[in-house]
């Protein structure tokens, strides 16, 4: 079977498609990933992966979105692809209409995260809900990471409750190890953290939406109160990323914590760092199954998440950690000061959202689940190559 994994940049491709393009191969289909161009391309096909670039939009401008959906039917169709398989909003929009005009035979999209939310005015909310309904229209197969967005693309019209499957999140069990990782310790010498210290850390995109900037007012709140208290903030604002950043307000709390506020930018060994926090934050806006609140669960590291579609899935409030009201830096800071008051309940905390991670959130479970269901359908709509 032919398959193509597409996405917007290859950011994504690398930090989230690598095990789901790994696991279609080991069942023996041949996958190309496409992506707009990027400095991670020509490490992944050094790796051996297939790759091919094309300039997609990455917003609704109506003249680069049919730019796009032309130059990526032109190429669906010369490649003849069994599968096209989308993610990432907009990618997906214009992926899967291409697919259509292309004639490939099934084409399934990922949300990772509908756009639109509780928060939403009514009017925008109705806008983006239509988007996805014209989506659908293109859809054979929709996978939904979180149960509440796979039933709100029931209720919305988006996608018909047979062609609809939640398939969850995951992580690499093995990578994502406390007995696996480098001593905390040391790590925190590296970074010039005192061994002593209470380190609350959060890994992300640093833009707002990510509720950066509500993270760090919390973090200058509980300082002069918490005078070991160190902030570990992993990740940047990426060169393609159009959501606001948070400049200003890390300049402030650079200003109150000092060397107290620890950025050592966009990393490869998240598993270490997160091993040593004693406390793990995502307090976003808008989530789909975030991906680092499972990371830190599996590191066995309570978690203080806003109470949104997503993250409330996965953490269970006064389990395995704390949840908070959106955008409330008040909130935020109440629920990361019970935690350092209490440091043994938050480990108990950690221990019981390691054990609910292991449980439902392996990797290999969730690439699985949806190769499975891809085969299942390919073998219905009569795509009998071999391999099947």
């Amino acid at each position: 079977m032919k398959v193509c994994q597409l996405c917007n940049v290859d950011f994504f491709l690398k930090k989230f498609l690598l095990p789901l393009v790994d696991g279609m191969v080991e069942a023996g289909w041949e996958v190309t990933s496409v992506c707009s161009d990027g400095h991670y391309v020509q490490g992944m096909r050094a790796d051996g992966y297939r790759v091919h670039t094309v300039p997609i939009a990455r917003s609704m401008n109506p003249w680069l979105a049919l730019r796009s959906v032309w130059a990526l039917a032109r190429y669906f169709k010369r490649e003849r692809f069994d599968v096209v398989h989308t993610h990432t909003p907009v990618a997906a929009l214009i992926g899967r209409l291409a697919a259509r005009i292309a004639g490939v035979p099934l084409v399934v999209n990922t949300a990772h995260g509908f756009y639109f939310h509780d928060e939403m005015p009514p009017w925008k909310r109705r806008v983006f809900v239509g988007l996805e309904r014209f989506g659908g229209r293109f859809t054979d197969l929709l996978f939904c990471q979180s149960n509440e967005d796979a039933d709100d693309a029931v209720v919305e019209g988006i996608s018909p409750a047979d062609r609809t499957v939640a398939i969850g999140n995951g992580v690499n069990v093995s990578a994502f190890d406390p007995a696996r990782v480098r001593d905390a310790l040391s790590v925190r010498a590296e970074l010039g953290i005192p061994s002593e210290a209470y380190v609350v850390g959060l890994v992300g995109r640093l833009v707002r939406e990510k509720g950066v900037a509500e993270f760090l007012k919390a973090a200058t709140v509980l300082a002069p109160e918490y005078p070991d208290l160190y902030v570990l903030l992993i990740g940047e604002r990426l060169a393609s990323d159009h959501a606001a950043g948070i400049d200003e307000e890390f300049a402030d709390a650079k200003r109150v914590l000092g060397l107290r506020l620890v950025a050592p930018g966009l990393r490869n060994d998240i598993p270490d760092l997160v091993g040593a926090m004693d406390v793990f934050c995502l307090p976003s806006w808008r989530e789909g199954m975030p991906r680092t609140i499972i990371e830190a669960m599996m590191m066995a590291k309570p978690v203080v998440a806003t109470r949104i579609r997503g993250s409330r899935e996965e953490v269970v409030h006064e389990e395995t950690g704390l949840l908070v009201p959106l955008k409330s830096t008040t909130d935020l800071a109440a629920a990361i000061g019970r935690l350092a008051a209490d440091p043994q309940w938050g480990r108990g905390l950690g221990l019981a959202g390691r054990e609910r991670a292991l449980s439902i959130y392996d990797e290999q479970k969730v690439v699985a689940l949806q190769i499975e269901r891809i085969r299942h359908e390919s073998k219905v709509r009569g795509l009998n190559r071999q391999v099947l």
